[in-house]
């Protein structure tokens, strides 16, 4: 499975282009970007080199790590996926691409599609020496989507909730026409992130759509309010990371939504757990998605087996049987 914390080589990267400069002006300006996203603001607020290596050193490596949760959930179900070629929509600095990079050692195509300049020199500065990366395209023109040629995997990470709601569809239905065989979508994991993820779901299925992760179905989603589907990762945090957000902690947890699609049906999908199980001495319990909806499974200890592989369980994990 891909690790949450971010590659050597990418670190490596991101500190040279750290050193040196005033660590205070840095500090300001993430502050000041992450402001204007809490606000419902996007990347517009990043327009030089020092925004966009604030928004990175601040942000990526909690969204590499819900990549990279995503991109070992899509192997664990499909373990054969070898793609070729990657489409990555809202690039920023390359998250996803560094994330797909380190999974599958099959791709060897990869476009960036960004339409913030800033971000995507930084993109291709960050990738230059990567054996594989070095080689990717970026283009930021308002038209590249429906330009570009499909590929293999197209990973849209962060992405629609800077969308108007009433284009949301149609960027689905874009996303989907370019994948050739995989789309992965990941949004923040909050009630907003996940109704839209879940909208773009319904509307892919109709189209013809398979869900692959991380629902064991293709039916609706079976929670309803307050409830939504959400995972967690952890990821080490670095030290510019920790002196840039203030932060006391060496590492933090983010939150996600996403949704895996293909354009073949699964053979075979495994429950999913929906939250941190609960241990206790008497049994563990789990809340899970089934094929048949939402179950509470318990694993009681007198079963030393069923409750020593129950302990085992995390948020997030898929069952086997």
């Amino acid at each position: 499975m891909t690790a949450p914390e971010l590659p050597a080589d990418l670190r490596g990267a991101l500190e040279a282009k750290l050193h040196g400069l005033p660590r205070d002006d840095i500090t300001a300006r993430a502050a000041q970007i992450s402001r204007t996203y809490r606000d419902g603001g996007n990347s517009r607020a990043i327009a030089t080199p020092s925004d966009a290596l604030a928004y990175a050193l601040v942000r990526m490596p909690a969204t590499y790590a819900a990549v990279a949760a995503c991109l070992s959930a899509l192997v664990e179900a499909r373990p054969d996926f070898a793609p070729k070629s990657l489409l990555d929509v809202g690039a920023g600095p390359g998250t996803a691409s560094w994330g797909a990079a380190e999974t599958f050692a099959s791709l060897q195509s990869f476009m960036l599609l960004d339409i913030n300049a800033a971000l995507q020199t930084l993109a291709l500065d960050l990738g230059r020496e990567h054996p594989r990366l070095a080689a990717m395209t970026c283009r930021r023109d308002a038209g590249a989507l429906d330009e570009v040629a499909p590929a293999d995997l197209v990973v849209a990470s962060y992405l629609i909730g800077e969308v108007r709601e009433t284009e949301r569809r149609s960027l689905a239905e874009r996303l989907w026409a370019k994948a050739r065989d995989t789309l992965l979508v990941v949004e923040p994991g909050t009630p907003a992130g996940y109704a839209a993820i879940i909208a773009l779901r319904a509307h892919l299925i109709a189209s013809g759509a398979f869900v692959a992760a991380p629902c064991p179905h293709d039916h609706a989603c079976p929670l309803s309010a307050p409830d939504w589907c959400h995972f967690a990762q952890r990821l080490p945090r670095l030290r510019a990371h920790i002196q840039l957000k203030g932060a006391e902690l060496p590492f933090e947890d983010e939150k996600f939504s996403y949704v895996v699609l293909t354009r073949e049906p699964m053979p075979k999908r495994s429950a999913r757990v929906l939250a941190p199980p609960v241990v206790g001495k008497v049994e563990v319990a789990a809340k899970l998605c089934t094929a048949n909806g939402v179950e509470l499974a318990k694993a009681p200890r007198r079963d030393k087996a069923a409750y020593a592989k129950a302990r085992r369980w995390r948020w997030g994990d898929a069952l086997s049987d």
